[in-house]
Parts: C-alpha cells; sequence; structure tokens
C-alpha cells in the first residue's frame, strides 16, 4: 500500500549540495541566461520575479543584482533563515507553500520553478498557481527531472525513478541512501500535462549546444557541445524521452525567444491548452 507522503521540511539540511556556493551561482547565472535569452536583454530592471522553493537564495539573489524586484518562498525555514542572513539585502524571503501561493492574481513578471516539482505533494496544484500569479506576458521557468533519465539525481542510484513506490523504497534501504524514496518524477508526456494551458519551449539542448551562451560549460565540454550541434533533429527528439532533466520556458500568451538565432533553437513543445 502507499504511504501518504509528507512535505519534506528544511531541504537544505538534508542535501549538503544545497551550499556549495560555487555550483549554486552557476545554477544561478544558467537560470538568468536562459530566462534573458527568451524574454531579450533588459527585461529585468523592475520585472517580479519569484523563486519557488528557492532554498538558499541563490537565484533570488542573481535576480535582485539585475534589477529585479526578487523574492524567494520555501518551507525550508532554516534555509529560509540562511537566506535572509546571507543573500543580498535586496532579495525578500517568505516561508509559504508552493500550492498557495500568497500573491495577486497576474502579479508575477517571471517565475521559476526549478528541480522542485518531484520533491513536492501536489506539483498539479504548484503549477495551477504560477498559472494564476503569472502576468499575462508572464514566463515561468521550469528545470524539470524526467522519471525516464538513467541516473536518479538525488541518491545516484540507476533507473530508481523507473520503479514503483515499494520497489524504489528497498532500493535505497538497501544501499543505505534513505528509509524511504519520498521523489516522485514523471515522463515528458507526464511533464506535457503537468505545463498543458502554458506555451513552451524547450531550452535542453539549445543549453547543451551553446554553453557560451547560457553559462553551461561545466555541463557539457567543447566536443560534447559540437556534438549536439551536429545531431539531426530526430536524434534529438528521439533522445528527449530519456534526457535527465528538460529546461522549458513557458509563458501564458504566445511568444517566440527574443534572443539571437542558435544553431539549435529552443523548439515548441506541445501541451494541451486548457480552456481559458
Amino acid at each position: 500500500m502507499a504511504q501518504e507522503r509528507s512535505r519534506q521540511l528544511a531541504y537544505s539540511e538534508i542535501q549538503e549540495k544545497m551550499s556549495r556556493e560555487e555550483s549554486r551561482v552557476l545554477k544561478a547565472r544558467k537560470i538568468h541566461a536562459v530566462i534573458t535569452h527568451f524574454l531579450g536583454q533588459g527585461w529585468a530592471p523592475g520585472a517580479t520575479y519569484l523563486d519557488i522553493g528557492s532554498s538558499l537564495g541563490w537565484t533570488v539573489q542573481a535576480a535582485a543584482e539585475s534589477g529585479c524586484l526578487a523574492m524567494g518562498i520555501d518551507i525550508d525555514v532554516p534555509g529560509l533563515v540562511r537566506a535572509k542572513a546571507d543573500r543580498d539585502p535586496r532579495c525578500f524571503f517568505a516561508c509559504a507553500d508552493g500550492e498557495q501561493l500568497p500573491f495577486a492574481d497576474e502579479s508575477i513578471d517571471v517565475a521559476v520553478f526549478n528541480h522542485i516539482y518531484e520533491h513536492v505533494v501536489n506539483p498539479d496544484a504548484v503549477m495551477s498557481e504560477i498559472r494564476r500569479v503569472l502576468k499575462p506576458t508572464g514566463v515561468a521557468y521550469l528545470g524539470l527531472g524526467n522519471r525516464l533519465g538513467v541516473m536518479e539525481p538525488h541518491h545516484r542510484l540507476p533507473f530508481l525513478s523507473w520503479l514503483p513506490e515499494g520497489l524504489a523504497d528497498s532500493y535505497v534501504r538497501a544501499f543505505h541512501k534513505a528509509d524511504r524514496y519520498h521523489e516522485r518524477f514523471r515522463t515528458v508526456p507526464g511533464l506535457q500535462r503537468m505545463v498543458g494551458g502554458l506555451y513552451v519551449h524547450d531550452y535542453s539542448y539549445s543549453i547543451l549546444a551553446h554553453p557560451e551562451v547560457f553559462s553551461s560549460s561545466d555541463m557539457v565540454g567543447s566536443w560534447g557541445a559540437t556534438a549536439v550541434r551536429k545531431a539531426p533533429a530526430s536524434v534529438r527528439r528521439l533522445a528527449g524521452t530519456i534526457i535527465p532533466t528538460v529546461i522549458w520556458v513557458a509563458s501564458k500568451s504566445p511568444q517566440r525567444p527574443a534572443g539571437p538565432s542558435l544553431v539549435v533553437q529552443p523548439a515548441p513543445v506541445t501541451t494541451k491548452l486548457m480552456p481559458r
């Protein structure tokens, strides 16, 4: 029988890697670079920016330094305490649940939901809230793990996310990783359903092919970037079913990337558009 899932509190204390400054700063730069390519230069000053699951606040700080009204929410109280103490004083942090965002309808220009959905109890409810708070021209940066990625990213066990709940629990216990496997990933078609009602562009391969544009040289070397650029689009589409993470930019209204043309352009993603 499936166990009822509970909220993961104090996640920054569970995952030591959340405290690695260099890696978190690089991740914040990637996010900012992707948003800038989609919206174009000059988008940040004065923009309302919300990071859902902000933890220690590195992404919020990067946004504040770019001129955004930068806000982060989380249920990780120890992480929020550290963020308030250590980040730029222009950042605003609050303890709040993504399933009930404390913001007015159509009040946010940019929402970030990065590597969070697998941890929350009801990611569909969080996505519903993102749709609600985004302005008509607003966008959401979505970093979404793929269930069919071979190496599970949190416990570093191959095929862990492929398994049904009971077997996954036994697997992490057998390798002394955890008492049970909390995370719940979805396949790419499941993610497409989750973001229904939004217009989506896939930046996953653009980031790998153009590390100089997206501050992603730590993810792929020059040879890897060249291989991605030369790969036929059909091969990229096929590999996309098992790519570990998809990076999508979603908007409430039809928009096209405003940044310069790339060899591997962000590709439109088919989603189910919900009635408005």
